[in-house]
């Protein structure tokens, strides 16, 4: 499959989990492929090995997204290694779940600087470089449709992630640059199985509240951000698209 053949595509957050299944995808698909990390640089490489393995091009390439300087470094090192930008993926992203009463400052701060913040400033940086025809996308998240208890502050960022997608749809759309969310229902990652929603009654809820009966598989959504980042999706933006398997 060689559809984005000649494109090159960042991926922030993609040293594990979605990010990491999102790039090998895009690579597979023809792209070069910056894989970013925040603190996994074994994993990072790790997803760059197998990417080359496989006849791919990609490099790691470090940078905490809510600081500006990273954020503009990660959109540089693309140009420096592959000398354009055609896609860009916000992937990276961080979630922690307390009631109301433990909310604090830190606890909303942690989770509005990455996922919303860091969505902002790489896409800045990047929109410097991308031309006609090229394709943001954001990962936003379910969460947003049945807002779970406990979650509401990072529902918020991601019910921001969803307003900012249409925000810069319009924005960057008279330049010809597509901006769409996919929102991902549960999936089986590294960091499911870390904060125990796998095999809890959290995810067997979840199952028996989902028409196709499973929860999500990272290349589940690997596959619709690579439709995204195609051709095949040139008449779409400012589109959330919910991967959940139905569940509503």
């Amino acid at each position: 499959m060689s559809k984005l053949k000649g494109k090159v595509a960042i991926v922030t957050g993609a040293s594990k989990g979605i990010g990491a299944a999102i790039a090998k995808s895009l690579a597979a698909a023809g792209a070069s492929v910056v894989v970013n990390y925040a603190s996994s640089k074994a994993g990072a490489d790790a997803v760059v090995a197998e990417i080359a393995a496989a006849g791919g091009k990609a490099v790691s390439v470090g940078g905490d997204v809510s600081k500006a300087a990273d954020a503009k470094g990660i959109v540089d090192a693309a140009i420096k290694h592959f000398g354009k930008l055609d896609v860009l993926v916000n992937n990276s992203g961080v979630y922690e779940f307390a009631p109301l009463e433990d909310i604090t400052e830190e606890h909303f701060n942690k989770q509005f600087n990455v996922n919303v913040l860091g969505l902002l400033l790489t896409t800045q940086a990047a929109a410097k470089h991308l031309g006609e025809g090229s394709s943001v996308i954001n990962i936003g998240s379910l969460v947003t449709r049945v807002v779970p208890p406990g979650s509401s502050v990072y529902t918020a960022t991601k019910g921001a992630v969803d307003a900012i997608t249409g925000v810069l749809s319009r924005e960057l759309g008279p330049r010809k640059i597509r901006v769409n969310a996919v929102n991902p229902g549960m999936v089986e990652t590294e960091g499911a199985h870390t904060a125990g929603f796998i095999g809890s009654e959290f995810e067997s809820h979840a199952v028996a509240n989902t028409p196709l009966g499973r929860i999500g598989q990272p290349h589940d959504i690997a596959t619709i951000v690579t439709f995204l980042a195609s051709d095949d999706s040139a008449w779409l933006t400012g589109e959330h698209l919910f991967a959940g398997g139905g569940l509503r």
